[in-house]
């Protein structure tokens, strides 16, 4: 019997364009975090720090702190991950507006205003706080994670905090701290210009990408024809068959094989990244 599957169709064109915002659910976190930058945060001191010169315009400020910030309260801190999710997490999209800010510019934004970040971080966390909120995505609000030597490592001055106030900043500051622990590592293993994810250069272009993929499952098949053939061969002299018993036995042998779905082969393809 036929089973009747939900509609699918990957090349069918929309007679609207999609819109973001539809895809978020209204009391998703990554509205409360937009409100938050939008409404009630003060970006004076990173707004003041732009000013005009040379080069292509740099990013909206509240665009990297909306990320920022909703990024380092989610687990989110490589600033490699940070543009992935812009590309593919709809949160992430709708708190950018489709934008996808390279990681390189998002790394950039919190070493040169890690003060402000900072102090803009513990701000939201207060509000939050004061909301009655116990904790914002995976940071805790109530001091219970504090880490004892966090404080030796802060990004921003305690002076004029309150008591209350200095306990978010230590939080703030092991993010941020953490944040740029894990960018230096990447830096480390992928290399400060590169992401880590970037397809080898022969299976960038559609046109060379299926030649590839097409020569690697030929190679597949290939493999799993010799296989059988071999295997046919060993069990017919086993049984001591005459020559045209073999032939037939290792005919039909080749002729239902197929590759088995998790092989890999030391392609071509391969062989040159290697």
């Amino acid at each position: 019997m036929d089973k009747t599957f939900r509609a699918f169709d990957p090349g069918q064109d929309l007679l609207l364009p999609p819109s973001l915002d539809e895809w978020l659910p209204a009391d998703h976190m990554a509205r409360f975090i937009a409100e938050l930058v939008d409404e009630h945060l003060d970006l004076s001191r990173i707004l003041a720090a732009f000013t005009e010169g040379r080069g292509a315009p740099p990013y909206d400020p509240r665009l990297m702190v909306r990320i920022l910030l909703y990024g380092y309260t989610t687990g989110v801190r490589s600033s490699r991950k940070l543009e992935a999710a812009c590309v593919d997490v709809v949160a992430f999209r709708w708190l950018a507006a489709g934008s996808a800010p390279d990681y390189r510019s998002i790394a950039r934004i919190r070493k040169r205003h890690l003060s402000a970040l900072g102090h803009l971080f513990v701000q939201a966390l207060s509000l939050c706080q004061a909301a009655g909120m116990v904790r914002l995505g995976r940071v805790a609000l109530d001091g219970t994670k504090l880490r004892a030597n966090a404080s030796r490592r802060k990004a921003m001055s305690y002076a004029r905090m309150s008591e209350k106030e200095k306990i978010l900043a230590a939080e703030v500051s092991d993010l941020l701290a953490e944040a740029e622990a894990i960018d230096k590592a990447e830096d480390a293993q992928y290399g400060k210009n590169r992401r880590g994810d970037e397809l080898p250069e022969e299976l960038r272009r559609r046109e060379t990408r299926l030649a590839a993929i097409r020569e690697a499952k030929q190679a597949l098949e290939d493999e799993a024809r010799d296989r059988a053939r071999a295997a046919a061969e060993a069990k017919a002299g086993e049984k001591g068959e005459d020559e045209q018993t073999t032939a037939e036995r290792v005919a039909a042998a080749v002729e239902k094989t197929v590759p088995r779905p998790k092989a890999q082969a030391t392609s071509p393809t391969r062989s040159r990244r290697s």
